[in-house]
């Protein structure tokens, strides 16, 4: 079951025909999580959608809401019968028509979710090891900050991770600096300071990084900055972890030779697990 421009329909409708976010990756989405029939973090994914729509020239349509946007999401985990948490995507694409060139800048959205199986975020023993990712590189620029179908970077990287066992790769824009990893912002902590690329870097602008950037300058001592990182910091870290609004934050273990502490995660966890629930 999905969500096709607010009617429900079953999963193997023919909605790619012609489809513009298939064929030229011309499409913009967002991931979320909902929590006992609430989108967390509603505001900042659906501006954040809005402003995506706007930079890549898409016709947002007058009835497009945040109240009609948080209504589809959770129509759709309602028929599902998904009533304590779930993952949904909303991917909103260009119509039919024209070739690079599109001959209408109206849209069509679909909405596909699942069921997750905890509603608190987790804190997870397990060794977690990443390296470099050093095949390809993202550019500095506007269209990296956002949420668009083009992710082939990050798949190329997947893949080159789980040829060489690793849980994760850290990619690199065109200045050679560390700047996110493959599905999430990433985090590093050298002594008292803990640092995450600016958006400028061409990281994208993540929600849940935007609240752990709130949520660390809560911590006593912890000095909260937006630099850049060159990968010889990573050897120097105390805390290196990765962020998105899905798992909430995964530390890392080890890069290369060095292994990491985990003592901030585990209090940022912790905050966020209390907002939740509050929410």
């Amino acid at each position: 079951m999905i969500n096709f421009n607010g009617t429900l329909a079953t999963q193997d409708s023919n909605v790619l025909t012609q489809n513009r976010g298939f064929l030229y990756g011309d499409a913009v989405f967002e991931t979320v999580k909902i929590v006992n029939a609430k989108v967390l973090y509603l505001e900042d994914h659906y501006f954040r959608l809005m402003a995506s729509m706007r930079v890549v020239r898409m016709e947002i349509p007058m009835n497009f809401t945040m109240e009609y946007f948080e209504e589809q999401l959770i129509s759709l985990t309602n028929q599902l019968a998904i009533s304590r948490s779930a993952r949904a995507r909303i991917t909103v694409f260009r119509n039919d028509g024209g070739y690079y060139l599109p001959t209408d800048n109206t849209v069509s959205f679909l909405i596909h979710a699942t069921a997750l199986d905890a509603v608190s975020y987790s804190f997870d023993e397990k060794e977690y090891e990443v390296d470099l990712f050093k095949d390809f590189y993202i550019t500095r620029q506007l269209l990296s900050s956002i949420k668009t179908t083009n992710r082939i970077l990050n798949v190329a990287a997947s893949i080159f991770a789980s040829e060489n066992d690793l849980d994760n790769c850290l990619l690199l824009n065109d200045s050679k600096n560390v700047v996110e990893a493959i599905q999430g912002n990433v985090f590093m902590l050298i002594g008292h300071k803990l640092i995450t690329p600016p958006v400028a870097e061409g990281c994208l602008n993540g929600v849940m990084r935007k609240q752990i950037l709130k949520l660390a300058k809560t911590i006593e001592g912890i000095e909260v900055v937006e630099e850049a990182i060159s990968p010889f910091e990573l050897q120097k870290a105390d805390e290196l972890f990765v962020t998105n609004v899905i798992k909430g934050i995964q530390p890392i273990t080890k890069y290369r030779k060095k292994n990491f502490k985990v003592n901030v995660s585990k209090q940022l966890i912790s905050k966020l697990n209390e907002i939740i629930t509050v929410a």
